[in-house]
């Protein structure tokens, strides 16, 4: 059991999957819908002993599969509940189909990802093939670096997928065992606190088939329908909405990040991406996820030479922040995108493609190189990271690049 009445913040040795638990028990959800999977499991485990002891009020279902864990959470938000999941890997793709499904019917489900690597070979450890797949899906995708920020974006999270504005389903990711079986001090605000954040779910209103506003849910008493077939007569109108609210999205992201920042006293850059001694940095890496915080120690080794080095990590990845990319970048000349995924056949990762692209039209051109690293759960080491810089450094001085998408820690 974890107390959290107290006044003020206090910290806690938890791990992320803990973490995660515990900030959704503090977000008063009404439904948790889930089925376990290796390394999200303990985070429902750990959902359902406060159910067990009767430390939420929360009707908590256990599904065959993530399939039907994910149509519950739908089904539930449909209705008006505050809804929460949570999977990974192999959990998270068989989830797809309602994936779409719900960001469609514009259902704010939040779902952590303890992100895995998908098979085959099985491999239970850590990479981002499970997320990266569904970028495209129509959720906000919120990546963490350490256990305190996992904690702290499942309750930005509610806010932002409920706000009246959105109704978007958003994920929040922390790297499966980095993060999800690792200790930490966590600083957890006190429940109170919390739920005045958050709030009450607040259902935006639509015009019914009568000519009149009623809440977006179903209701026999304002009878609307959600999900129907919709043709080619009006689906292009609905894809283009949830496009525009994506858009919508980050100025949202960074307003409940900033009104976070004051009751927690916690940021995370802006929200969008988080800068690290970037300022006259001309070397810089950018990464999602854990691999940040070694990318920082090897930046500070590199300062105390002498070297400008510098971070970009990528904190909200859907929607993609572009200008606050391009701002960010503004004077550095070599970048490293670090990929813990692998786009096969298409000449280079996820990320590297979106911060390629994102460049192409900018007034900025340093040269852009991409690392694929860690699949699998193979560690970054700080002797990778510094190769990483020598590489860039190597590139600034000789201004050619001999191989634009490298495999580092790989055994070829």
């Amino acid at each position: 059991m974890v107390l959290t009445t107290q006044k003020g913040p206090r910290a806690i040795a938890l791990n992320g999957d803990e973490a995660v638990a515990l900030a959704a028990k503090q977000c008063d959800v009404d439904v948790v819908a889930a089925y376990p999977i290796t390394p999200q499991t303990i985070i429902v485990e750990r959902f359902s002993e406060y159910v067990h002891d009767g430390e939420v009020d929360t009707e908590f279902i256990c599904t065959e599969s993530e399939h039907s864990a994910l149509t519950c959470c739908l089904a539930a938000a449909a209705v008006g509940a505050r809804t929460f999941t949570a999977t990974a890997s192999a959990g998270l793709a068989l989830m797809h189909e309602i994936l779409y499904v719900t960001s469609g019917c514009r259902a704010p489900v939040v779902m952590a990802v303890a992100n895995r690597a998908l098979s085959a070979p099985i491999n239970i450890h850590c990479d981002h093939s499970d997320s990266m797949v569904e970028r495209d899906s129509g959720w906000i995708q919120i990546y963490s670096e350490n256990s305190q920020e996992a904690y702290d974006s499942i309750i930005q999270a509610f806010r932002i997928a409920e706000h009246q504005e959105l109704s978007l389903p958003t994920m929040v990711g922390l790297d499966g065992f980095f993060l999800s079986h690792t200790l930490e001090n966590v600083s957890v605000l006190p429940d109170e606190t919390v739920r005045k954040f958050v709030g009450q779910r607040q259902i935006p209103l639509v015009k019914n088939h009568e000519g009149k506003f009623v809440p977006y849910k179903l209701d026999p008493e304002n009878p609307i329908t959600i999900g129907p077939l919709d043709l080619h007569d009006y689906y292009f109108e609905h894809k283009r909405q949830q496009e525009e609210a994506m858009r919508k999205a980050l100025g949202i992201i960074r307003k409940v990040h900033d009104e976070y920042a004051e009751v927690s006293g916690r940021r995370y850059g802006n929200g969008l991406v988080d800068s690290y001694r970037l300022e006259d940095a001309e070397l810089v890496t950018i990464c999602l996820g854990s691999t940040a915080g070694t990318v920082k120690t090897v930046v500070d080794q590199l300062r105390a030479k002498g070297v400008k080095a510098g971070l970009l990590r990528i904190r909200t990845f859907r929607p993609l922040p572009v200008q606050e990319i391009i701002k960010a970048l503004q004077h550095v000349k070599a970048i490293a995108v670090m990929d813990r995924s692998c786009s096969f056949g298409g000449s280079g990762g996820p990320v590297f493609h979106e911060i390629r692209h994102v460049l192409y039209d900018s007034n900025i051109h340093p040269h852009v190189v991409n690392y694929i690293y860690g699949l699998g759960g193979r560690d970054m080491s700080q002797l990778l990271v510094q190769k990483i810089y020598r590489d860039l450094a190597r590139i600034l001085e000789t201004g050619k690049i001999d191989k634009s998408i490298k495999f580092i820690g790989l055994r070829e």
